[in-house]
């Protein structure tokens, strides 16, 4: 089904919208729910009031988060109904299975044992209200889990076949989509950024006590917790971070090359430490990409392929081609696949027609051209390049955060263990001021995942022109403002709920 640019590209518009906003919630449970764990253990081990008025406080900050954080994914997946009909019509069956699994199991358990951690303290014996923390810590993860299954599947689809009577995909096997190795990096990367930034907010906060001079046990212990969770975490998020750009390579080559803005192909390919991208450059031109750059030599082959010397295809070589490393052009794609969507539409008519051998003959037809149907629908083989700016922009903003966030947590865990973490001033204001710039580097990771991907809502199988609902763009655009309006608000009640509490104090402190 055809749309119009303008219905796309506000429901693009409108998603993304919902998944930045969304996003600046889930990670912050997703990290703080172990901190949270961790600090209760240690009152239940020993019995330390401070430990108890600790864990409370940051609690009572997390229950914020959470509830806020609700809402806006309630919206996000509904729309995959209202905007994305067709998408989910094609691929419904396996995508809804791991939301299904995830709503069934892991959000009916982190919200059953939220209300005992919460409410709980007094109604339950220690032991068993730990227990319901670190359930809670667990059920949330476990929500990200299925979630990140069904992106990666996006990403990467496994695990199913194309049924061409029905015109649907369908679920052929449920562990392979289960086992993707894309959903799998996809998790361990994005859960152990969500604790390097829950690591970051207790951090920020607690510097900010210090610099107020109040509440000092309480800041320095929470700093160490935090500081050790989020070394710990963002040395994990290094190696995770290895095997996704591994991942990436070997499924979205296109994605590689906008990150890195590699336009032509290259053996011992470096990556870009520093770079500012020529904006008039413009494909198959002979302009260099970069006004300057700073390059690390050799690494973006070993990055991509396991190997200081391996080839990596670049913008150019991708849709153009390239018959030295056998790839092809994605104008042949596109021939191949406007071949199967025209085979596809022979074969039912030539059912419907009860003409068996014609039908069978569409058939092989289709099936010898199937992988490339999605190409079909591309108007050019320009389309398949996303925002090369956009992608390479977010991923070095997002690798140049993360190397300094693992340097602030190795200075603040070492002055907060020789107990001089009080007179770094410099470093308490760093630790307050970097709070932002976890959210920043979140919502940078998310702009790689996805619009790096681009033009694809599956990746090569489904172009987002054929995935939209068939609505009034002007709905959509309604919506839009509506919704923006809607999780502005919800984000500026929960930072002024948040710094009340923050003002306030640990309990049981004054």
């Amino acid at each position: 089904m055809e749309h119009t640019d303008l219905l796309i590209d506000w429901s693009r518009a409108q998603f993304a919208l919902t998944a930045l906003y969304h996003w600046l919630f889930v990670p912050l449970t997703l990290g703080l729910t172990f901190i949270v764990a961790i600090m209760e253990t240690m009152y239940v081990r020993t019995g330390d009031i401070w430990w108890k008025n600790t864990t409370k406080f940051w609690m009572g900050l997390l229950a914020i988060n959470f509830a806020i954080g609700l809402a806006t994914g309630i919206i996000m997946e509904f729309e995959f109904g209202t905007n994305w009909s067709n998408y989910s019509w094609i691929v419904g069956d396996i995508f809804g299975a791991p939301l299904a699994i995830e709503g069934l199991m892991a959000f009916f358990m982190e919200s059953t044992f939220f209300a005992v951690m919460f409410f709980g303290w007094d109604k339950v014996s220690k032991k068993m209200h730990l227990l319901s923390t670190w359930l809670v810590a667990i059920g949330s993860n476990l929500s990200a889990l299925w979630i990140l299954i069904a992106n990666g599947w996006m990403q990467h689809p496994v695990g199913m076949h194309f049924n061409p009577d029905t015109a649907r995909n369908e679920m052929e096997n449920f562990w392979e989509v289960f086992f993707n190795p894309n959903g799998v990096s996809k998790f361990l990367h994005t859960v152990s950024s969500g604790y390097v930034l829950a690591s970051l907010f207790v951090v920020g906060i607690s510097a900010w006590y210090l610099l107020k001079k109040r509440d000092v046990i309480f800041a320095k212990r929470s700093i160490i917790v935090a500081s050790s969770f989020g070394l710990i975490t963002s040395l994990f998020l290094l190696t995770s971070g290895d095997e996704a750009a591994f991942q990436v390579a070997q499924q979205q080559p296109m994605k590689l090359a906008a990150m890195e803005g590699l336009y032509k192909g290259e053996e011992r390919a470096g990556i870009i430490a520093i770079g500012l991208l020529d904006r008039e450059k413009i494909l198959g031109d002979d302009k260099e990409p970069f006004l300057f750059s700073l390059e690390i030599p050799n690494a973006l082959s070993f990055l991509g392929y396991h190997s200081l010397n391996a080839f990596v295809p670049g913008i150019h070589d991708l849709v153009y081609g390239n018959k030295e490393h056998h790839i092809i052009s994605v104008e042949e794609k596109m021939q191949k696949g406007k071949n199967a969507v025209t085979a596809l539409k022979a074969y039912k008519t030539h059912k419907k027609e009860n003409n068996s051998a014609k039908a069978k003959k569409a058939l092989a037809i289709f099936e010898a051209n199937q992988a490339y149907m999605g190409y079909g629908y591309l108007k050019k083989p320009e389309d398949a390049v996303p925002n090369v700016a956009l992608t390479f922009y977010s991923f070095h903003t997002m690798v140049g955060l993360g190397t300094w966030f693992l340097l602030l947590f190795i200075l603040t865990l070492y002055f907060a263990m020789i107990n001089e973490i009080e007179k770094k001033r410099w470093l308490l204001y760093a630790g307050l001021f970097t709070i932002p710039m976890g959210y920043v580097a979140q919502e940078a990771g998310w702009i790689v995942a996805e619009a790096g991907r681009q033009p694809w809502a599956i990746q090569d199988l489904l172009p987002v022109g054929m995935a939209a609902s068939n609505v009034a763009s002007t709905s959509v655009m309604i919506t839009f403002w509506l919704f923006a309006v809607l999780f502005t608000g919800l984000l500026i009640a929960e930072v002024k709920i948040m710094l009340k509490q923050i003002k306030i104090g640990p309990e049981g402190e004054h």
